[in-house]
């Protein structure tokens, strides 16, 4: 299956899903969106980045940098912070103004350190499959650089992470055309999330009556 221009969703949003479905909906269903101190550094952090004028050449490496994503088969648009493209004999692709082949390595920057889940694999894994269809070759490998620790981390494109890229941006899709925001589950991980207050996990999971409402709302007057 491949998803029209018009169904196309935003590749970043890959992330906030894998770590949340009610995060994700609040930001990319309701348009609603807090910062805080977490997401002000971040976005600093790639400012510095994602400059795409800044073009630099290591010897068998050439990087390009805010690089313009799609898949259709993921119905995914985006960018990616970082691709570096390493000279190579065979299997690559021809660059405008280089010489011979290159083969693209997808860097994402956070500004954290390395999460306990797949989150920031998967929206690097989705930057590799929209850089496969686009320049129809395989990508085995890339690299996310946590600002926390100053080094950078690599992750294997692997079938099992791959599927669950295609599961989670079909998942997306659907809850997409749902229109509807799921309810929130409160957990630890939300005291990390900016949209906590917006989200109120905590209330939406509390069960109460409506007279029990009402006479809470009466006693706070």
């Amino acid at each position: 299956m491949f998803y029209s221009e018009d169904e196309l969703l935003m590749l970043s949003g890959i992330q906030h899903f894998s770590f949340c479905q009610r995060q994700w909906a609040i930001i990319h269903l309701e348009n609603q969106w807090k910062e805080n101190l977490q997401t002000v550094e971040g976005n600093i952090i790639h400012n510095k980045v994602n400059d795409p004028y800044i073009l630099e050449s290591r010897g068998k490496t050439f990087v390009a940098r805010s690089v313009p994503l799609i898949s259709y088969q993921l119905g995914l648009y985006g960018y990616a912070d970082v691709v570096e493209f390493i000279k190579v004999e065979k299997e690559g692709v021809a660059i405008r103004g280089k010489r011979g082949l290159w083969t693209p390595i997808p860097v994402e920057y956070k500004r954290g350190n390395p999460k306990p889940d797949e989150r920031d694999e998967v929206q690097l894994c989705a930057q590799a499959i929209c850089l496969e269809e686009m320049l129809q070759l395989s990508i085995q490998k890339g690299y996310i650089f946590y600002h926390a620790i100053r080094r950078r981390t690599e992750v294997v494109f692997t079938e099992e992470l791959r599927s669950l890229v295609k599961k989670l941006s079909k998942e997306m899709h659907e809850t997409y055309k749902r229109g509807v925001t799921p309810k929130g589950v409160y957990s630890k991980k939300c005291k990390l999330c900016s949209l906590f207050d917006l989200c109120q996990p905590k209330i939406l999971n509390k069960k109460i009556t409506v007279k029990e409402y009402i006479k809470k709302g009466l006693d706070e007057e």
